[in-house]
């Protein structure tokens, strides 16, 4: 090999190298998405509320906290599974904190009815936040007790230990700005119009700002 070729042979290394360089991620600007599951009755609405938030990546309808594997939404309706209608929220926390996400769901949601929320009633509509970790715990903890303060009443929605979490049928996800028709009592109607007057009809908004006022979070 002559001394042309060498120059050729590293030249082409440097070459090599510096798209190496110019191609590859860097670790520093790589994303870590985070999860939030909460409970806060009607998942429609919680995907809702949570998917207009700067920062949220998506938020997907399902169920969790029971003892039934792939729990169907009749079987979950019935109340006798032990979940939850709940949301699991995927988030950039680099764009909104887990415990900006969990002031707001307090703030959305009635957590001093133990019962359900609004209009539905019993074991699957009631509000939960689900946490995997101490950290993720201690954070929830210590939002609600700062709602409770700020309310000045009894927040008896729970922090539970994270459980398996079931995505809902194709047909909850999204439900809310669907396009397909459905039969309602007001008549066959978008999924999305179907939703403003299931939402406004089970008095949602209206009991969240009597209850929080200014601080109210997603009324409509």
């Amino acid at each position: 090999m002559g001394p042309l070729d060498t120059l050729k042979n590293l030249a082409l290394t440097a070459l090599i190298g510096a798209a190496v360089c110019v191609t590859k991620p860097s670790a520093a600007y790589a994303t870590e998405y985070d999860t939030l599951t909460v409970a806060g009755g009607c998942f429609w609405c919680v995907e809702s509320d949570f998917e207009s938030l700067p920062g949220v990546i998506k938020a997907e309808s399902g169920y969790t906290g029971g003892t039934v594997a792939n729990p169907t939404y009749k079987q979950v309706g019935k109340g006798d599974t032990g979940h939850y209608e709940a949301v699991k929220i995927t988030f950039d926390p680099v764009k909104v904190s887990r415990k900006t996400l969990l002031e707001k769901f307090f703030r959305s949601i009635d957590p001093t009815d133990v019962g359900g929320q609004f209009c539905d009633r019993g074991a699957p509509y009631r509000s939960a936040v689900f946490v995997s970790t101490k950290r993720d715990q201690d954070i929830a903890e210590a939002v609600k007790a700062a709602a409770q303060k700020a309310l000045g009443q009894t927040i008896v929605t729970p922090v539970l230990k994270a459980t398996k979490f079931y995505a809902a049928e194709d047909y909850h996800q999204d439900y809310y700005k669907g396009d397909n028709l459905v039969i309602t009592r007001f008549g066959p109607l978008r999924q999305s119009k179907a939703y403003k007057r299931y939402r406004e009809a089970c008095g949602r908004d209206a009991r969240v700002q009597q209850l929080w006022g200014s601080a109210a979070a997603f009324t409509h």
